[in-house]
């Protein structure tokens, strides 16, 4: 039979329950049992090519599947998170909160660097642009304008010297 979208939802309205029901059986989450029913249905969906059987017995295996991946995955994490150090826990080494103060300074901070590189010559900004923003070396911007690589270093000093100035 060929899988439409209107025989996945009849599928859907007359089967999600019981393999929610099944998979809650097996891992005690109904939030995720409901999840991974919902990815059944996708997988089913997305392939929806022709299959011979019974729905009933391919969305059983399919739960029955899907329920063995998330134990396995559960348990590599847990296994995973055992191993870990307390010093080893990424959040240790996230950033700190930023203050209103920090905030307004960087503000502050970008204008002024804006401001300087307006104030260069069309050249030596679209240079240094070139290499900070758009990340080419100095051997392509050098072949863009037609100038030697010493031209350009020259260019983003003076760039850089007029950033480092105002900061």
């Amino acid at each position: 039979m060929n899988l439409t979208s209107e025989k996945i939802a009849e599928l859907y309205a007359a089967e999600h329950e019981r393999l929610e029901r099944q998979i809650f059986r097996r891992i005690g989450c109904r939030a995720t049992a409901g999840d991974l029913v919902h990815d059944i249905f996708l997988r089913l969906w997305e392939k929806a090519t022709q299959r011979s059987g019974s729905d009933a017995a391919y969305l059983t295996r399919c739960a029955r599947n899907a329920t063995i991946d998330h134990v396995r995955s559960e348990r590599r994490r847990n296994e995973y998170f055992a191993r870990i150090l307390p010093e080893q826990y990424a959040w240790q080494y996230a950033c700190e909160t930023v203050s209103p103060h920090d905030v307004m300074s960087a503000r502050q901070s970008l204008g002024s660097i804006d401001d300087a590189l307006s104030a260069l010559p069309k050249q030596t900004r679209h240079i240094f642009l070139l290499n900070r923003i758009h990340g080419r070396s100095f051997s392509e911007i050098a072949g863009v304008f037609g100038i030697s690589q010493r031209a350009v270093a020259k260019h983003m000093a003076r760039a850089v010297a007029a950033c480092e100035k105002v900061v």
